[in-house]
């Protein structure tokens, strides 16, 4: 089999009808979640899906709508099937997110650590990392709030997969035509300021030749008024599979 993807949501944080833009990653012999928000167990759940067909978890960064499920992740696995999941997670985001997000809920007597309910992996912007045999990941810092870091995913060296951040054109220019990056699924706030998140307007901007090979996430629930009016860029549907 081919990698395939399946958005668990395509929504932003406050989404309710498309949850949160998680997504899984299939290959043969393995199943990889990018992301794992809040609304992950109920879409999980939806596809008749459970924990214990994850292999692993790949964070872009710690919002809620990102990483607000792996608390019960990290307990179902434990408890339920009686393993610690691999999880990959950037070195500057490995102590932030326990201390600021996973510790008052998960630490208990002889477990006050990441490493107690996963196999963490860190991983260094910049380097490549074979996460599976048909899949390599490499690690973008890309700006979104001021002081928390967030990053975007090159898979495969041709796929870009954004996290949450702001428009940058030079960048998008730069995968495309030095790396060659053939697809994007990117980010897209649909309404108002992209103080923190990347417009649709600001995505209409690029080069056609860009534009047509941008597939749109991470957008709000009025997604449906925007049909036809992005330029040729689809929106990515949930629970859908692409081939990758």
């Amino acid at each position: 089999m081919e990698l395939q993807l399946q958005m668990l949501g395509t929504g932003n944080a406050f989404a309710k009808t498309n949850y949160n833009n998680n997504a899984l990653v299939y290959s043969n012999d393995f199943t990889l979640l990018i992301d794992c928000g809040i609304t992950a167990p109920v879409s999980l759940y939806e596809l008749g899906r459970n924990w214990g067909q994850i292999d692993a978890c790949l964070i872009t960064h710690i919002h809620a709508d990102h990483v607000g499920g792996l608390e019960e992740f990290a307990f179902q696995m434990k408890y339920v099937y009686k393993r610690r999941p691999v999880l990959y997670i950037a070195e500057s985001l490995v102590q932030p997110l326990w201390d600021h997000t996973l510790k008052g809920g998960m630490s208990q007597e002889n477990m006050n650590t990441l490493a107690d309910f996963f196999e963490v992996r860190p991983l260094q912007e910049g380097n490549i990392y074979s996460l599976f045999p048909s899949l390599t990941v490499q690690l973008i810092r890309t700006p979104h709030i001021t002081g928390k870091n967030s990053y975007s995913l090159v898979l495969n060296g041709d796929i870009f997969y954004s996290a949450d951040m702001t428009f940058q054109p030079e960048l998008l220019k730069k995968l495309v035509y030095e790396r060659g990056v053939k697809r994007i699924f990117h980010e897209c706030q649909l309404i108002g300021p992209g103080e923190v998140h990347t417009t649709l307007e600001e995505l209409k901007s690029l080069p056609e030749d860009i534009r047509s090979l941008i597939s749109l996430m991470h957008y709000g629930d009025e997604f449906t008024d925007f049909e036809g009016k992005t330029s040729g860029m689809p929106f990515l549907k949930q629970h859908q599979i692409y081939e990758l």
